[in-house]
């Protein structure tokens, strides 16, 4: 990509031949800070997230984003709405939520939820 932007370069190397190459350099270093400081580590989190409700099972104890504790119940796929519900009992209730929306299950937390 950054080849043929190159060729543009005047050849004569006059004026605005270098500060076209280093600019060409600045946004590619800027590029990668924000690969690597911000869409890497955002994927890896989701993998995690996603490792850690793929073995989620009945009786695992869990916590919703929403703050609410309690027991697997029941996990359930939706296939009209192409999504997996979960069945959580929390005390003398009943709830049902979507398996994403759940952040902890057992004692692993899942990668950037807040803890606290």
């Amino acid at each position: 990509m950054i080849t043929p932007l190159l060729f543009i370069a005047p050849a004569g190397g006059g004026p605005g031949g270098s500060g076209f190459s280093v600019l060409i350099l600045q946004i590619a270093a800027i590029g990668l800070v924000f690969y690597f400081l911000i869409l890497r580590p955002q994927s890896q989190q989701r993998k995690k997230h996603a490792q850690l409700l793929s073995a989620l099972k009945k009786g695992d104890e869990v916590m919703t984003a929403g703050g609410i504790v309690g027991k697997v119940k029941d996990i359930k796929e939706a296939k009209e709405l192409n999504e997996t519900r979960v069945t959580i009992e929390s005390g003398t209730a009943t709830i049902v939520v979507e398996r994403s929306r759940i952040i902890r299950v057992g004692a692993s937390m899942a990668p950037g939820a807040a803890q606290g």
